[in-house]
């Protein structure tokens, strides 16, 4: 594990404790305490990490504020909305260089045999990351748990169970990985190749046109899917997403405001939307 990868569990171990006691608004110290640090190094590796302080930071992860940035324009189609909010900023162009490419039903049913599959590990600013893919693009990335480094190996054969799989670097993982660790400058077209029902794949490519630092419901997915009595049926179809973060499930909250699961932990998304959220800001400054 690299030191950036020990901060962020660290950073992930106060967003959770920082949530489970917001009734008492536990103090600087009390937060740098329980990570096991003074409160001036927590200070200041937080805000290297987040570009603001701790305090701040939490602000963005209010239900209030959550529900009030919730993208409300009914009669539009989220290709609209992508171009008219993703356009005005550089930190979401990353958006318009992501496509999904589907595998063939020959594939989906031989559970992808003769198909082989590259992947590696790769540290984060959201903690480790595997990432894997195939000649014609990503099919696999999935963050992993400080204690469990094993499990997404697991689920990427579960996954592709008669794939061949090499660890091996690729370039297509790099830019992958720069998505993720927001340099964006000179965002790389990236492809994904999955594997997915019809109804699967068309909610993924709606979480595509999710611009960063904005959220949708779960509702307002079916909508823009013309599919607007299948809340349920998004809920899983995004539970059921491969591709973490490229694929931003975790732009998708409930009515309420509350963030809900994910997959790859709710602490997680917290930290991924907070920090989404604050970059945007930061942007249109």
């Amino acid at each position: 594990m690299t030191k950036n990868d020990f901060n962020y569990y660290r950073i992930e171990k106060a967003i959770r404790f920082i949530k489970d006691h917001a009734h008492s608004q536990p103090t600087l110290e009390q937060i740098a305490n329980h990570v096991s640090m003074s409160a001036t190094n927590f200070q200041k590796m937080f805000t290297n990490w987040a570009g603001i302080s701790p305090k701040s930071f939490l602000q963005y992860l209010s239900i209030e504020n959550a529900k009030r940035i919730i993208l409300d324009k009914k009669e539009s189609t989220l290709i609209e909305i992508s171009e008219d909010i993703g356009l005005s900023s550089t930190s979401r162009l990353h958006d318009l260089f992501i496509k999904i490419e589907r595998m063939t039903p020959g594939q989906f049913l031989k559970g992808a045999k003769g198909l082989t599959i590259n992947y590696n590990y790769y540290p984060s600013i959201f903690g480790d990351v595997i990432i894997a893919s195939t000649t014609l693009g990503i099919c696999f990335c999935a963050f992993i748990e400080e204690d469990k480094p094993d499990v997404g190996l697991q689920q990427l054969k579960l996954k592709y169970p008669k794939a061949e799989l090499i660890q091996a670097e690729k370039d297509s993982h790099i830019s992958a990985l720069d998505v993720i660790n927001q340099k964006l400058n000179h965002p790389n077209f990236i492809k994904i190749h999955l594997i997915g029902t019809d109804f699967q794949i068309k909610v993924w490519e709606a979480l595509l046109k999710i611009p960063s630092g904005n959220l949708l419901t779960y509702g307002k997915i079916a909508h823009f899917i013309e599919s607007p009595k299948s809340s349920r049926a998004v809920g899983t179809a995004i539970g059921s997403n491969p591709i973490a973060y490229l694929i931003p499930c975790h732009r998708v909250i409930q009515s309420t405001g509350n963030f809900g699961g994910y997959m790859w932990g709710s602490d997680r998304k917290s930290a991924i939307i907070g920090l989404e959220l604050s970059k945007q800001d930061n942007d249109l400054l």
